[in-house]
């Protein structure tokens, strides 16, 4: 278990063939660029990344809530959204006047993701040409469901489990702790949610899906904010190293059995 999961290096991955991980985002915000409610002005952004997400809907904004990384979700003030998806519809871009994200159910490895996400910077800096960054925010979300609820002592760490570690916990309905920590490595910060949440419940119906059983999550959200220049190769650097920030907390919170659980060789 690392010290201080906040700062320093991270530890070295260990994949999990059948991770409990529901959801990734990464995203993007900069000042306005009312143009991208243009559909003559989109086009070549959608050229440019059809060859992975060859759906594109356009969507009105009006009430839409969108997930963005390190804060709660907030209404998007464009009357226009434009989402682009593969067939699958598990992976999605999602495209605003002052935002961009992509998101995924079938996350395998970040390599593969942040390969993707830079390349949808790179045609966001070509195309749409943001000013510059306002924010960046990556954020994982996991679930445990089934046997694992049942043995939580065995698969997350003490600091995590408060009282759902003592004798009182199989009788807690909801247990969910929220905090905010300084990441001095990164210049940003992380809210991290996690605990246990009843059937037919979620901490984000905008990002995780409610279930109908008995569920304990874990939802880090790593963000860095401030007026800077919007340069692709560099952003994407800047979101790898959330994700590897993500991840050391991720190692932090949980326990050498909960990786051999879910195929990992710690």
């Amino acid at each position: 278990m690392t010290a201080n999961p906040l700062s320093g290096p991270p530890p070295a991955e260990v994949p999990l063939p059948t991770a409990p991980l529901v959801r990734v985002i990464a995203q993007v915000r900069f000042p306005i660029v009312a143009s991208v409610e243009k559909r003559d002005f989109i086009a070549p952004f959608q050229e440019a990344v059809r060859g992975e997400y060859g759906v594109m809907r356009q969507e009105s904004a009006n009430n839409l809530l969108v997930n963005l990384p390190g804060q709660v979700p907030v209404e998007v003030r464009s009357s226009t959204v434009w989402r682009f998806h593969e067939l699958g519809h598990r992976w999605r871009v999602t495209l605003a006047a002052d935002f961009m994200a992509l998101e995924t159910s079938a996350y395998t490895s970040r390599q593969d993701f942040f390969a993707r996400f830079e390349r949808l910077l790179v045609a966001l800096e070509q195309h749409v040409q943001p000013a510059a960054l306002d924010r960046l925010g990556v954020r994982y979300i996991d679930r445990l469901t089934g046997s694992p609820i049942e043995s939580l002592a065995a698969y997350i760490q003490p600091a995590l489990l408060g009282t759902l570690g003592t004798a009182v916990g199989p009788l807690a309905r909801v247990a969910v702790s929220e905090s905010l920590f300084d990441l001095p490595d990164e210049n940003g910060q992380m809210r991290a949610r996690w605990g246990v949440v009843p059937g037919n419940t979620t901490i984000d119906p905008n990002a995780i899906e409610p279930l109908d059983e008995r569920s304990w999550v874990l939802d880090l959200d790593a963000f860095r904010q401030g007026e800077r220049a919007f340069v692709a190769g560099e952003v994407a650097q800047e979101a790898v190293g959330l994700a590897k920030r993500c991840y050391s907390f991720f190692r932090w919170s949980v326990t050498e059995d909960f990786l051999k659980h879910f195929g990992g060789a710690p």
